[in-house]
């Protein structure tokens, strides 16, 4: 399981053109599923996302998680993460999750999610998304489990 995190001032997900998912600062997580993947990956990367230290502390130092310092997390899936792009023109999409089984562990990731931390939103699975965000840093970061 893939999840390309970004520190964020704010983000948001439209889906036909209603917001479905909001947060302010915080972590945006586009979310790639694998076919080996298990609900125990999902819970690696959980544990991952609430306590990276990607956060400044009172030193301007990335000391502080997001469990620290109490920000949203933002959820969003993100097949395209789990795309084969060493030949070739065109991503190809075998590595990536089947869509029944990804939507499960998609959905397990976001219960377990809201279960352990305060602030928690996400996008729509398998939907058309607009993603919008105003990066913080810029601080992006490729977590695998």
């Amino acid at each position: 399981m893939k999840g390309l995190l970004q520190r964020v001032r704010g983000a948001r997900v439209d889906v036909e053109g209603a917001t479905v998912g909001a947060i302010d600062q915080g972590l945006l997580v586009l979310v790639g599923i694998e076919p080996q993947d298990t609900r125990a990956s999902a819970d690696k990367l959980l544990h991952k996302l609430l306590n990276y230290r990607v956060f400044s502390d009172a030193d301007g130092k990335m000391n502080l998680s997001l469990s620290d310092v109490g920000g949203g997390l933002l959820l969003v899936s993100q097949f395209t993460l789990a795309a084969d792009t060493r030949s070739g023109m065109r991503p190809s999409f075998s590595k990536a999750a089947p869509p029944a089984l990804g939507a499960e562990l998609f959905d397990y990731l976001l219960e377990k999610a809201k279960t352990s931390h305060r602030t928690v939103a996400s996008g729509q699975f398998g939907a058309d998304m607009r993603v919008h965000l105003i990066n913080d840093g810029p601080v992006t970061f490729l977590l695998e489990t």
